[in-house]
């Protein structure tokens, strides 16, 4: 990498593009790298903390670039991050464009960062973020499956609207403040019926002939590619709810040997990036990158069985912060020529 490591951040003017600059501002990276901002023509030219965004178009300059920040949405990652990685980047991209790409790693920085093969010769230039409801359960999964193996979960998601993008937001807000002035709702543009006041049974859309929902489909897979184990038996409902930032779920879990409550308790306790509480809810976890575990009980209708919440703020760690986790490992990586820690399995 160059002596002035240069970070582009693309969609930098989404929901979570903004959290993705203040992300690396917050862990500093800002003042130790040139950040470079892209988004669409129709963004081009705004200023953003004194930087000036540019157009991704035919014109763009990707010269130069170390690591790319992909959060445009599948259509544009596929189109443009093999671009910025023959100009030379390493592009880490949040969309679902390359999960399920067996050559390109799905990493979560806690639970799988041998995936990079940091130091090796064939470490990729291309790396996946995970579907954020995945992403957080990853987190509070990992150490019971290298503890005990699992053999099946069942998850319910509770997934705040801001998952959807910024205009779900706005809709979220417009129907919320006219229901509380007793003024019909305005109609619905981006959900099938009124979020506000309100629980929509799927999150995410069908595919002709599919039963699963999209959201659904993204852990199903993305749970067994991260864990490193096509035998988990994955059972998954999602649902969105009228909440703004922080996904919510509710995790049932039957593990291969059996697994004590107290050592569940112990192995969360110290897991990286977790932190144990007694009840967790999303308006406390908004602006923070832990993963916050409660509800911890046995399941007392199988031997093996345990039951947890499971709380982020989806915004963050469930997107924009561990982009920024695992491109902290590729510069450290550089700047050291140390092989970044691993995580067993």
């Amino acid at each position: 990498m160059s002596a002035v490591r240069r970070i582009a951040v693309v969609g930098a003017t989404g929901a979570v593009g903004t959290v993705m600059l203040r992300c690396l501002a917050e862990r500093g990276l800002d003042r130790e790298s040139e950040i470079v901002l892209f988004a669409s023509e129709r963004s081009a030219g705004r200023v953003i903390d004194g930087r000036t965004v540019r157009a991704l178009d035919e014109h763009a300059d990707l010269s130069g670039i170390d690591i790319a920040l992909f959060s445009a949405g599948a259509g544009t990652s596929r189109v443009w991050a093999p671009r910025f990685v023959q100009a030379g980047a390493t592009v880490i991209d949040n969309s679902s464009a390359f999960r399920r790409d067996p050559e390109v790693p799905l990493v979560v920085a806690e639970v799988n960062p041998h995936a990079l093969h940091l130091g090796e010769e064939d470490r990729p230039r291309l790396i996946a973020n995970p579907n954020c409801s995945t992403m957080q359960l990853m987190v509070a999964l990992a150490p019971i499956h290298r503890e005990a193996g699992i053999a099946r979960l069942i998850v319910s998601t509770y997934q705040s609207v801001s998952g959807t993008g910024q205009r779900a937001l706005d809709e979220l807000d417009a129907q919320a403040r006219a229901s509380l002035e007793g003024e019909p709702a305005p109609a619905p543009q981006i959900y099938p019926e009124q979020i506000a006041f309100n629980v929509i049974g799927a999150a995410g859309s069908f595919a002709d002939g599919d039963d699963h929902t999209d959201e659904e489909r993204k852990m199903m897979f993305e749970t067994c590619k991260i864990l490193e184990d096509e035998q988990i038996a994955v059972a998954v409902t999602c649902v969105r709810v009228p909440v703004r930032i922080g996904h919510s779920e509710a995790v049932n879990i039957e593990t291969r040997a059996h697994l004590p409550l107290e050592r569940a308790r112990e192995l969360l306790a110290a897991a990286p990036g977790v932190i144990l509480e007694d009840v967790p809810s999303p308006l406390r976890s908004e602006g923070r990158d832990e993963v916050f575990v409660g509800r911890l009980r046995l399941d007392r209708t199988h031997p093996n069985g345990l039951a947890m919440f499971v709380v982020a703020d989806n915004l963050r760690k469930g997107a924009a912060t561990n982009a920024v986790q695992i491109a902290e490992l590729l510069l450290a990586e550089a700047g050291s020529g140390r092989r970044a820690p691993t995580a067993a399995l």
